[in-house]
């Protein structure tokens, strides 16, 4: 139910890093602030996501995380830092478990569930929702394996 939920606007969980995670942040941190200025520079700041999600952040991804740190600052702070990579971790676990719920419902392994895919699913996890109303849903969302990506 939770892939359904979740489509419909309900926000995921907040997640919280492992006292080993968070340490591994900051080591990235610290890593990356190589002249130990106190914050990591736009390219410092891709760096640092290659080294911890493995790819290297867009231009419009490094923009929009640049255009919302504190203005008073030459970059992000250890404290936004951790922060930005605790949501975006946060995003992946969450973009995970839709997969791993959509892939669960794809029995055909097509890529995208039918309607018919769509009924059985919700039979399922929520055996008294009517017809007219998984109707409505599946004819306003997109179910494919993209999920959007």
């Amino acid at each position: 139910m939770a892939m359904f939920c979740s489509q419909a606007g309900a926000r995921p969980r907040t997640w919280e890093a492992s006292p080993p995670e968070h340490k591994k942040w900051v080591e990235v941190f610290k890593a990356c602030d190589e002249d130990n200025k106190g914050y990591l520079s736009r390219e410092d700041f891709k760096v640092a996501v290659v080294m911890l999600f493995g790819y290297k952040p867009s231009k419009i991804e490094a923009d929009s995380v640049m255009s919302s740190v504190d203005p008073n600052t030459s970059g992000i702070r250890l404290k936004e830092f951790l922060d930005i990579v605790r949501k975006k971790k946060e995003a992946q676990l969450y973009r995970n478990e839709v997969r791993h719920i959509f892939t669960a419902f794809d029995r055909h392994y097509r890529g995208y569930l039918t309607l018919e895919d769509f009924k059985k699913a919700f039979k399922q996890v929520a055996p008294k929702l009517s017809e007219r109303i998984i109707l409505e849903v599946f004819r306003g969302h997109r179910f494919d394996s993209s999920l959007g990506s």
